[in-house]
């Protein structure tokens, strides 16, 4: 294959070059059935139609003599077999209904070298996204983004100078969750140490999320109200960034809470409220404006009837929302956010998935509100993924914060610091002024300072007793 060599990557002192070869479709290793495959009326969602990309970086293993893309795309091929609709491509019926054509054409895959080393991306402190890198280590191919009629996996395998490699993979969102995406990578994994089986066998059951005949919405569903139309207007640049919360650094957060609150609060909760409050300081809205926190509540193993298959990969997830003026988000205490928080998460109850998948039949599978809303997913199970003879990755979560046509969404990975502290990194994305902002914000609360802004940029007075970074 032809080899291609694109112009050289650069971030800061950090310069190198990804040589990519022609990519190709891997499809499963043995004949599988071909047939048309319903979603579920969670999974085709309007908010969920989009490509979303994961990175991860495995160091060199003395001991493995495998070359990387080899294994990786053999074992692929074997884990198609049993996730063979991954392989297909998605049609859509009457009512903008989604079904997978169970074709085995395959996905697609990047075989790709850099002349970098895994200690370089740690010495320049680049190993967060926003990676210096990433459209080259996760290349994307013309038409290959597309919802309909695509390839529903690209996968780019890069080898780097020190024996390491990374390895990235973008998924249709409409085909898996974060806990379904874990469980196809750690299959990949199992046929990379030469497994002949999954230890999980992956089940479709798509039924199980479905609609009720006939539907009924039985719950409030605030974070798919129709939201009013506005004139497309300029943007700021937008600017990226990730923050790591650590033990110092929760501490920090937890004293701005009473104790009994602090302690009855779990971290995701926790630091969820206080990035919402903050983010939204940082915004500077008007006082008055609705503004939205969403958060993915993943039921997938605490649904009763029916019960989720333990190989169900499907989207099993909902995002509630809360919602409280700017005014009211970033004047009141923080334990005000904290309990919208809170309400928000305990209203996901088997009635509401039911409800949910009910309203996408008779709404039209709408999209979720954006204006004003700030959306978290929680993707630290991504870290653990052990893809063979390397173990588990140096970094492993999300590529970059947002999402397509939506950058007001942060991901928690689980990650270390320099000093081998494991904690939550947070890619956030705001527009140039409001991060420098947002950044101020932060640097006010971990420095122990006993002020915080209003949304106008005044500043309130708290009685703070916080630990430094």
């Amino acid at each position: 294959m032809e080899l291609k060599i694109p112009p050289p990557v650069t971030s800061g002192s950090l310069t190198f070059k990804v040589n990519r070869r022609e990519p190709e479709l891997v499809s499963p290793a043995k004949p599988t059935p071909r047939e048309l495959k319903l979603l579920s009326d969670i999974d085709d969602q309007e908010g969920l139609r989009f490509h979303i990309p994961s990175i991860f970086f495995y160091r060199h293993n003395p001991n493995a003599y495998f070359d990387p893309v080899a294994v990786i795309r053999r074992a692929l091929a074997e884990t198609l077999v049993y996730y063979y609709p991954l392989a297909g491509r998605l049609k859509e019926g009457l009512n903008r209904k989604l079904a997978v054509d169970c074709t085995g054409e395959g996905v697609l895959f990047i075989e790709a070298d850099a002349d970098v080393t895994l200690a370089e991306f740690e010495d320049k402190d680049v190993l967060r996204p926003p990676f210096p890198c990433f459209e080259e280590l996760l290349f994307d191919l013309e038409g290959s983004s597309e919802v309909l009629n695509a390839p529903l996996i690209l996968i780019q395998v890069t080898r780097l100078k020190c024996g390491g490699f990374i390895f990235a993979i973008r998924l249709n969102h409409v085909m898996a969750d974060g806990g379904g995406l874990s469980l196809f990578i750690k299959t990949i994994g199992e046929f990379a140490r030469g497994c002949h089986a999954p230890t999980i066998t992956p089940t479709w059951e798509r039924h199980l999320l479905s609609a009720r005949v006939p539907p009924r919405v039985t719950q409030t569903h605030r974070e798919y109200d129709e939201e009013a139309e506005t004139p497309t207007e300029d943007v700021d640049t937008l600017v990226s960034k990730s923050f790591f919360f650590g033990g110092a650094e929760m501490s920090a957060i937890r004293n701005l809470l009473p104790p009994n609150i602090a302690t009855n609060s779990t971290s995701l909760e926790t630091l969820t409220a206080f990035l919402w409050r903050h983010r939204s300081a940082a915004l500077r809205p008007d006082p008055n404006k609705e503004m939205r926190f969403m958060l993915i509540v993943n039921k997938r193993h605490r649904l009763k009837n029916p019960t989720l298959p333990p190989g169900y990969y499907g989207n099993a997830f909902a995002f509630p929302v809360a919602i409280a003026t700017a005014r009211d988000l970033t004047e009141k205490p923080l334990e005000f956010a904290l309990r919208l928080v809170k309400e928000a998460k305990a209203s996901v109850t088997e009635e509401y998935m039911r409800s949910l998948a009910d309203l996408m039949v008779m709404k039209g599978r709408p999209m979720f509100w954006t204006d004003g809303a700030y959306l978290v997913s929680d993707v630290r199970n991504l870290a653990d993924i052990d893809l063979g003879v390397w173990g588990k990755p140096v970094y492993g979560g999300i590529g970059k914060a947002g999402v397509v046509g939506f950058p007001g969404c942060s991901f928690f990975v689980s990650a270390e610091d320099r000093n081998g502290e494991r904690g939550i990194l947070v890619p956030v994305c705001l527009p140039e002024e409001a991060m420098q902002r947002f950044v101020e914000e932060l640097e006010g609360v971990f420095n122990g300072q006993s002020v915080v802004s209003d949304i106008g940029g005044n500043k309130i007075n708290r009685k703070l007793v916080m630990s430094c970074l």
